[in-house]
């Protein structure tokens, strides 16, 4: 897919943005790191990655999140496009966790910044950035470290994590369901779903879809090869598929939004939880989190 030059991004935004930016610094950013040594201490062979994902632009960058450049321009760009501020909306969904996490999973990390907050907010907490693209991960640990985070980072695809059920209280995702195909995102919600203890919360922060529906201009702004099928679609509605409950979505500045769902308590097949020693390398061994019951 090449990349689009008529959108409104291309034409105004971008050059504005470019001007707000650093890009000797980045450059030097850029330069400082050896990216293909660094992104081989994440890839996994065992992770497939998808055609939706390697196939198609994002944000106007060639290749997608599948290279450095993607890595080091992300954040500032993304700082300047989340009105009215990127801390004010992804603090939303962290002010929306209703659980007490232990273990956390956040989806499509990206560069770390959700993750980031998660474990700000709940520092006792074993956190976990999962993203397809390793370079992404460079630049979330780099991020991490500077910050004085202890983070899991981990190559892998959302749809199907490889991780044991129930292992997590709390699975978030922000900013990723408007770049993959509906069919997808449902695909994501069911891993989350099995991920998840009873009683466990998933919360998807992302464009408020009732707005892109009323905006269409919006939807031109930036190279989102799935934006329109994200807003013709119910991110509540695939929740209930899923299998969650008590799903409910909540307005972030009119722009965004971050819906929630619960697992429900099964009465039947509960068993106590036994902590045991966990090898973050080994992540295959989670044990079960805070809740106490695993399904």
């Amino acid at each position: 897919m090449a990349v689009r030059q008529d959108t409104i991004w291309e034409r105004f935004l971008s050059p504005v943005v470019r001007l707000l930016i650093d890009e000797d610094g980045l450059r030097r950013y850029a330069d400082s790191i050896n990216w293909e040594k660094e992104s081989d201490r994440y890839r996994r062979d065992d992770v497939i990655i998808p055609s939706y994902y390697s196939n198609q632009n994002f944000h106007g960058i060639a290749g997608g999140y599948l290279n450095s450049d993607a890595a080091v321009t992300y954040d500032p760009v993304t700082q300047y496009v989340l009105p009215p501020n990127e801390g004010i909306v992804r603090q939303a969904l962290v002010d929306a966790v209703k659980v007490k996490p232990r273990r956390i999973l956040d989806l499509g990390c990206g560069t770390g910044s959700t993750t980031l907050m998660l474990k700000q907010a709940f520092p006792e907490a074993e956190v976990i950035g999962l993203d397809l693209s390793p370079y992404m991960l460079v630049r979330a640990e780099d991020k991490a470290r500077n910050a004085g985070l202890e983070i899991v980072w981990r190559h892998g695809n959302a749809e199907k994590t490889g991780l044991r059920d129930a292992t997590f209280d709390l699975v978030t995702a922000s900013l990723l369901f408007h770049e993959t195909p509906d069919a997808v995102s449902l695909a994501i919600l069911r891993e989350s779903f099995r991920l998840l203890v009873t009683g466990g919360q998933v919360l998807i922060l992302d464009g408020n879809q009732k707005t892109l529906r009323q905006l269409e201009w919006l939807n031109d702004v930036f190279e989102e090869p799935y934006i329109r099928e994200y807003a013709a679609s119910s991110t509540e509605a695939n929740m209930g598929a899923a299998g969650f409950e008590a799903v409910r979505s909540q307005d972030v500045w009119w722009i965004n939004q971050v819906t929630s769902g619960i697992k429900p308590i099964a009465t039947e097949n509960v068993r106590q939880y036994t902590p045991t020693s966990v090898d973050n390398n080994d992540l295959e061994g989670l044990g079960s989190p805070a809740f106490g019951i695993m399904a």
